[in-house]
């Protein structure tokens, strides 16, 4: 006879209820354990405590506007050390020319400009990019009203 929580079973397979807050059956341990040889008992639940709350929130943070800035700085530290070394090593006098001017600067100064004039250059061109994009933006929403 079919049953509401499952298939027909017969009377000597009927397990009986286990309550949901019962432990586990623990299977019988093969080797006698003598007192000596017992494990220790498990602590309590660590998230249970007050102060591991408190900690698991501490570290949970995520990231932050003043995480960010440290890391920002820390990096530009770092970035700041080694052109100050690269530029201490490259100490030789090199001419450039630029159209009808010669300078005379120390090899790291004269790469270091250039790498400047590079970036400047890029960030113009970014920037006439960005002015485009909102311009589109612009005109694509006043179309949309």
């Amino acid at each position: 006879m079919p049953t509401p929580d499952g298939p027909d079973r017969d009377a000597g397979d009927v397990e009986p209820p286990v309550p949901r807050d019962a432990e586990p059956p623990v299977p019988p341990n093969p080797v006698s354990t003598t007192e000596d040889d017992a494990e220790p008992p498990v602590p309590p639940n660590p998230v249970s405590i007050p102060e591991h709350d408190a900690l698991r929130r501490h570290t949970t943070l995520g990231h932050t506007k003043a995480a960010a800035t440290w890391t920002g700085l820390v990096i530009g530290a770092v970035v700041l050390v080694v052109l100050l070394v690269f530029i201490l090593q490259n100490l030789d006098s090199v001419t450039l020319n630029l159209f009808w001017w010669e300078f005379s600067v120390p090899l790291g100064i004269g790469l270091l400009l250039a790498a400047i004039a590079g970036a400047l250059i890029m960030a113009l061109a970014g920037g006439v990019r960005i002015l485009q994009i909102r311009r589109l933006a612009r005109r694509a929403a006043k179309h949309r009203d």
